[in-house]
């Protein structure tokens, strides 16, 4: 299966990482291409995609798994269907920059959050971060035996958010760390299921300390 998707080239002209964006329910690739017009003065060599889910959502826009409640078991279970073709994508994304797997963000927004843990949480080389907005982790209690590489994660989410409670997060973090992964979680004051200026800041200091980290570093 291919995805539609939208790609921006890095700014330098030689990308030296990868940023591939995850949107949410009844949403696009093209709204989370819009974090990249904030971020891409201070990522100059980084390249971005994202791509549009597989599966229309019935009100517009497009899916990565169902639409359900927060803490349905059937969102794992939709994240383990969704997993495979997004691997391939993703493996594909990075060939094109000409890049190792070491060097990819996935950024996700709600459920695409949802998808941005499951799968950098079982890539079979760790990816230099995960940021997830708006979303968390499905499926914690399989976690320990499933996990093969562990990304610095970090999640941001807003205290008023009704759609997803900011609790998601919190157990979500708490979860992450108990199988030894780097996370944190950012709770920003006054904002619902959205991103707003000080989310993106966060956002883009985190993916550019966990690159500069990576170079510095390595795995």
């Amino acid at each position: 299966m291919s995805l539609s998707a939208l790609r921006r080239s890095a700014q330098s002209g030689k990308a030296e990482w990868l940023v591939l964006f995850l949107h949410g329910y009844g949403s696009s690739g093209a709204d989370l291409m819009s974090f990249a017009d904030y971020w891409q003065g201070s990522m100059p060599n980084v390249a971005f995609v994202a791509p549009d889910g597989p599966a229309p959502a019935k009100d517009g826009g497009f899916q990565w798994i169902g639409k359900r409640p927060a803490g349905d078991p059937r969102l794992y279970d939709d994240a383990v269907a969704a997993a495979p073709p997004l691997h391939d994508f993703i493996d594909g994304e990075l060939a094109r920059e000409g890049l190792d797997a070491s060097r990819l963000a996935l950024v996700g927004f709600s459920q695409g959050t949802v998808m941005a843990l499951h799968l950098g949480l079982r890539r079979a080389i760790a990816p230099a971060a995960v940021l997830g907005y708006s979303g968390g982790l499905v499926g914690a209690d399989k976690l320990r035996d499933e996990i093969t590489s562990k990304p610095p994660v970090m999640l941001v989410h807003g205290e008023q958010d009704d759609l997803a409670p900011i609790y998601g997060m919190m157990t979500s973090v708490k979860a992450l760390t108990e199988v030894g992964i780097a996370s944190q979680g950012i709770p920003i004051p006054g904002l619902g299921h959205a991103v707003d200026a000080n989310a993106l800041i966060y956002g883009a200091r985190f993916l550019l300390s966990a690159f500069a980290y990576r170079e510095k570093h390595g795995f």
